[in-house]
């Protein structure tokens, strides 16, 4: 389908959701969070899409935060709605069952860093930029920013970032565990592709289980998440991607041995 905000393209496995408004710096409205839903739920009901990566047009801004204008005339009720309907958006990202890949090039702030923090793994340029600097308009976070940086990043540095609102670079986003890879700016879509081309060849259910086992399981006592993963791991035993792949392992090393 055509959307008014987003540009939808498959490379084999991959798919890349790229937030197109560059003029507005990709910030976020209401019309852009209801399509990356719909996107976001079109993508992990397709089984050809093994991989998603989520950008940003343009090279200034991955996202640069939700859009301020169109916030600016809500009630108390509408903002409740709003950060929701966003909140919901972050919890279908984290929750796809797919990877899903970051590729930020520029500044991810507000509901950008919130937007990102959201995907599995996020790969930065040195170029790239991050901050919650809602409370300098008088606001805090509200499409997750204060939970996730809290649970990647620790309590001292979600509450330095939040109370602050200021900026960090791409090496002290990595630093803090914001950012899972940080790439010169010329090699940014090479070392995004390179991630998701291994991503894509991986068996997908097992990536799935992985998935839930490190969001989910993570969220509960040491126990309860052991158990979740002893569940994911005995379920995996019952896939052709099990079978499949243990076989290709055993030759692979019979032939090493018999090369040695």
């Amino acid at each position: 389908m055509a959307y008014r905000n987003l540009e939808i393209a498959n490379r084999g496995a991959v798919r890349t959701i790229t937030v197109n408004r560059p003029d507005k710096l990709n910030a976020l409205n209401r019309e852009t969070l209801n399509e990356l839903t719909l996107a976001f739920n079109q993508a992990g009901q397709d089984d050809a899409v093994r991989v998603v990566v989520l950008t940003g047009a343009g090279e200034k801004a991955f996202v640069a935060g939700a859009d301020i204008a169109e916030m600016n005339g809500y009630s108390p009720i509408q903002a409740q709605g709003f950060s929701r309907t966003g909140q919901r958006l972050m919890s279908l990202i984290e929750r796809l069952g797919k990877p899903v890949i970051a590729r930020i090039q520029g500044f991810a702030l507000g509901g950008g860093m919130e937007l990102a923090m959201a995907c599995h793994l996020r790969v930065a340029s040195e170029k790239a930029k991050f901050g919650q600097p809602e409370i300098n308009l008088g606001l805090i976070p509200g499409f997750g920013g204060t939970q996730r940086l809290l649970r990647l990043a620790g309590r001292g540095a979600a509450l330095e970032l939040c109370l602050t609102g200021s900026l960090i670079n791409a090496q002290r986003a990595y630093e803090l565990g914001v950012v899972t890879r940080v790439a010169a700016a010329e090699a940014l879509d090479e070392s995004v592709n390179s991630l998701a081309d291994q991503l894509a060849q991986a068996a997908p259910l097992a990536a799935a289980g992985i998935l839930d086992a490190v969001l989910q399981g993570g969220e509960t006592t040491i126990d309860q998440g052991l158990e979740f993963e002893t569940q994911a791991f005995a379920l995996a035993f019952s896939t052709e991607d099990m079978r499949e792949g243990t076989t290709a392992f055993l030759e692979k090393r019979k032939a090493e041995f018999q090369g040695r």
